[in-house]
């Protein structure tokens, strides 16, 4: 009877212990499950900041006004935009945007010359009521600090020149021959409204909308 007793505890401790090692097993796999999810959650978490904060140093302002200059087109109606200069800076000061242009002005002449097709890492938008260019073209040059190179860093200053039509340093357009990116025979008179979307190649985009007044000058302020 005893050796039977003895072998009875022998059975209920070995059942025990599967029981406990069931147990070590199913925590261990929860431990693993738990600790899984939250080591993916950080690096998601990391993922976002990095992502945010690579956003906002790659964003541009928009540094005082917005000034426009007549052409010589659509003098039959009521005059017409042909250039739009702004002035932007960098949101942060640890950041840099690759500020390279398609086009350039010649020295010599003036003109506005398509000098490095598909150069330019940056995208400016128009857009009105009836039409829409995605990439128009556009100038940059310096003004203040800056260090040579095409890209914008923290404390300087660039002044884009967007162009409405075609300019060959003394003549505009004509608008009848103008293929994209310029506006052709869509003319921003007066009392128009026109958006500029600056599109930087990581940031957020910078959009710029005004309204001509009623009769344009030379040189418009759009404030």
């Amino acid at each position: 009877m005893y050796e039977i007793v003895k072998r009875q505890k022998g059975i209920t401790g070995l059942e025990t212990a599967i029981i406990l090692i069931a147990f070590v097993v199913v925590s261990a796999v929860l431990a693993y499950t738990v600790l899984s999810a939250g080591l993916f959650s950080t690096q998601k978490s990391q993922e976002a900041v990095y992502s945010s904060l690579q956003k906002v140093q790659g964003s541009i302002n928009l540094k005082g006004g917005v000034t426009a200059y007549r052409d010589s087109l659509n003098e039959g109606g009521n005059g017409s935009i042909g250039r739009v200069e702004i002035t932007v800076a960098l949101s942060s000061e640890a950041g840099q945007v690759d500020l390279t242009p398609a086009y350039t002005i010649d020295p010599q002449s003036g003109a506005l010359e398509h000098s490095a097709p598909g150069s330019n890492r940056l995208q400016i938008g128009f857009s009105d009521s009836e039409k829409s260019v995605a990439d128009c073209a556009w100038t940059v040059k310096w003004t203040g600090n800056q260090n040579g190179d095409n890209m914008l860093d923290g404390g300087e200053k660039a002044v884009i020149t967007v162009w409405l039509h075609y300019f060959d340093g003394s003549v505009w357009g004509p608008a009848e021959n103008e293929n994209a990116p310029f506006l052709g025979t869509h003319y921003v008179a007066t009392g128009h409204t026109f958006t500029l979307e600056v599109r930087p190649p990581s940031g957020a985009v910078l959009a710029i909308q005004r309204t001509t007044p009623d009769f344009l000058f030379n040189v418009v302020s759009l404030e």
